[in-house]
């Protein structure tokens, strides 16, 4: 099955060590990385979507941070 991420994190050395994480667990790039300002908490937030291929059949109690 196919597994779904959508990444987010202010716009910091955080949000690349957490994509980083995810690449190095795995998961690859879904398109473009995004990137919009957070009014309600006046920062600049970063996105990507990660994918990745597993065995199994999808539920929705599926941890996705575990694979």
């Amino acid at each position: 099955m196919k597994l779904y991420r959508f990444l987010t994190e202010d716009d910091t050395s955080a949000f690349c060590h957490k994509v980083t994480a995810a690449l190095n667990a795995g998961w690859a790039l879904h398109g473009d990385p995004t990137y919009a300002f957070d009014a309600a908490n006046g920062v600049m937030r970063c996105g990507q979507a990660v994918v990745k291929e597993v065995e199994g059949t999808y539920s929705p109690e599926i941890k996705l941070s575990e694979h």
